[in-house]
C-alpha cells in the first residue's frame, strides 16, 4: 500500500472513530454526583425531574410537552424567552396538557436576553433550548457550565465559531457525566434505526449515491410591525437571517443530512452547489435563498446529491434515497428493492420520533446513562452550514477549510437589549444584502 493511500485510510477510519464515539453512552459515575438528576435514586426511577426551558416557541412547546409525556414524574419549574407574550402563550398550552406538573410561578417566568441565566441558576436538573439556533452555542456552553443536563434542538450552530464552541462544550459535558441529546429525531424512530441496520449491513451492496430532499413550499412570515426595533424585528422574523436561522438548509434540510451522515459513519469531505431566490424576493424575505442543491463528497468517493427548495406549487419532497451494488432504498419509506425493482424489504417500524426522543433520553437517564448527541448534532448542523458556504460563494470548499472559518456571523453574547445594533442592517429600500454567487465570502 502506498503512504497516500494508507494516509486516506487512517483519515477515514479517524472520522469513522469519531462519529462512532460520538453517539456512544457515556457512563454515569466518574461524577455521579454533579446533579441530582444523576443521583442513583434515578436508576430506580423514583425522583421528580425538574425541567427549565429556554425558548418558549412551538418547538419548544411542543419538546416540553413531549418530555412530560415521559414515564415517571417530570415537572416544568422555570420558563425564559425573549419576548413575554411568547412565554406566556407557551406556559398556557403546556399547562393545558400536564396540569399540575407545571410549577412555574410568575417569580419563575423570565424575560429578555439574559433570562436563561436565571433559569439555569434555579432548581433544575435538565433545560430545554430550544430558541432560533442562532443562540444555541450560548445557552449549550452555559447549560453545561451550571451543571444541567441538555436537551437542544436542532441545528445547534448557525456558523463555523458556533461548532467549534457546541463540540468544546461537549467535551467538558462528558467530563461532568451530564446528558446531552439533540433534536435530530429521526435516529430515534424505529422505522429509521431498522432501515439504516439493514443499509449498513450490505442489503443494497455498496452504496455509491444517495439523495436527499427537503422541498416544500415555504414557512411562516412575520413582517415588521411599527415601533419594533430593527433587532426587535430580525429576531421575530428569525427565519429570514442567518445569524438567527442558519437559512433554510441549515434549519430544516439538516434532518435529511443528517440521515446520509448516519448511513455513512461518516460525513462529508468536499461539497458545491448553486442556489438563489427565485420566488422568494419580498422586502421581509430579508436574506436567504429560497432554493438551494449541493453535491457533497465523502472521504469514500461517494455522493450526496441534496436539493432543499422554499417555492409554492413545486414538486415537493421530504426524503432521502440511496443506491448501491445491489438495489436501491427508499431511506424515509423504509423500503429496500433489488436490481430488478423488486421491493425485498420493507419496515413495520414506528415514526414517532419527536416523542420517542424523549423517551429513550429520560428512560436512559433514570438508568443512569448518559447519552452523548451533541457531536453528530454539531458535524450535522456543519455539514448543513458546509453546503450553504458552497450555495452562497459557488465555490468548490473543503470541509477542512469551512469548520475552521473564523467568520461569525453575529455576537449574541453582547446582546442585553432590543436597543442594541442589529448584526445586519437594512440599506435605505429598507432590504438587506444577499449573498452573491462568485463574490460573496464565506471562508
Amino acid at each position: 500500500m502506498s503512504k497516500s493511500s494508507e494516509s486516506s485510510k487512517n483519515s477515514r477510519a479517524s472520522r469513522r472513530d469519531f462519529i462512532k464515539t460520538s453517539s456512544i453512552i457515556v457512563a454515569a459515575g466518574a461524577t455521579a454526583n454533579t446533579l441530582s438528576v444523576a443521583r442513583g435514586a434515578h436508576a430506580f426511577g423514583s425522583d421528580t425531574i425538574k425541567v427549565g426551558l429556554i425558548g418558549c416557541g412551538g418547538r419548544g412547546t411542543g419538546a416540553t410537552i413531549q418530555a412530560m409525556n415521559t414515564k415517571g414524574e417530570v415537572n416544568l419549574v422555570a420558563m425564559a424567552d425573549a419576548f413575554g407574550d411568547r412565554l406566556q402563550s407557551s406556559f398556557r398550552s403546556i399547562q393545558s396538557k400536564h396540569g399540575a406538573k407545571v410549577d412555574v410561578p410568575e417569580e419563575r417566568r423570565f424575560i429578555g436576553f439574559d433570562a436563561y441565566k436565571q433559569v439555569l441558576e434555579a432548581d433544575i436538573d435538565l433545560v430545554i433550548l430550544a430558541t432560533p439556533p442562532g443562540f444555541r452555542p450560548m445557552h449549550f456552553e452555559a447549560a453545561v457550565n451550571a451543571g444541567k443536563h441538555v436537551f437542544m434542538e436542532k441545528p445547534v450552530a448557525v456558523d463555523a465559531p458556533g461548532v467549534r464552541r457546541v463540540l468544546a462544550a461537549a467535551q467538558e459535558a462528558k467530563k461532568k457525566s451530564l446528558a446531552v441529546a439533540v433534536g435530530l429525531q429521526r435516529r430515534h424512530e424505529v422505522a429509521y434505526k431498522e432501515t439504516i441496520a439493514q443499509l449498513q449491513d450490505g442489503a443494497i451492496g455498496d452504496i455509491n449515491l444517495t439523495r436527499a430532499y427537503w422541498n416544500g413550499a415555504g414557512v411562516w412570515v412575520r413582517p415588521r410591525k411599527e415601533g419594533q426595533t430593527e433587532l426587535e424585528y430580525q429576531m421575530r422574523n428569525w427565519y429570514y437571517f442567518n445569524w438567527l436561522c442558519g437559512d433554510h438548509i441549515t434549519e430544516q434540510h439538516i434532518h435529511n443530512l443528517d440521515v446520509i451522515n448516519w448511513l455513512k459513519d461518516d460525513f462529508p469531505v468536499e461539497a458545491n452547489g448553486q442556489g438563489g431566490r427565485e420566488v422568494r424576493d419580498g422586502i421581509e424575505h430579508d436574506e436567504i435563498f429560497d432554493h438551494h442543491f449541493v453535491e457533497f463528497t465523502y472521504a469514500d468517493g461517494s455522493k450526496l446529491y441534496s436539493q432543499c427548495r422554499h417555492i409554492g406549487e413545486c414538486w415537493n419532497s421530504v426524503s432521502e434515497a440511496a443506491h448501491g451494488s445491489k438495489g436501491r432504498c427508499d431511506i424515509s419509506g423504509g423500503k429496500i428493492y433489488d436490481s430488478s425493482g423488486e421491493m425485498t424489504w420493507k419496515t413495520s417500524g414506528g415514526r414517532d420520533g419527536h416523542q420517542q426522543e424523549h423517551h429513550d433520553l429520560f428512560e436512559v437517564i433514570r438508568r443512569g446513562e448518559r447519552p452523548m448527541e451533541a457531536e453528530y448534532g454539531a458535524k450535522s448542523s456543519m455539514t448543513s452550514i458546509f453546503g450553504r458556504m458552497a450555495t452562497y460563494s459557488g465555490k468548490k470548499i473543503s470541509w477542512e477549510d469551512a469548520i475552521n472559518s473564523d467568520i461569525k456571523l453575529a455576537d449574541v453574547d453582547s446582546f442585553h437589549s432590543y436597543e442594541d445594533m442589529a448584526p445586519v442592517q437594512p440599506g435605505p429600500d429598507g432590504r438587506y444584502v444577499t449573498p452573491t454567487p462568485g463574490k460573496t465570502k464565506v471562508i
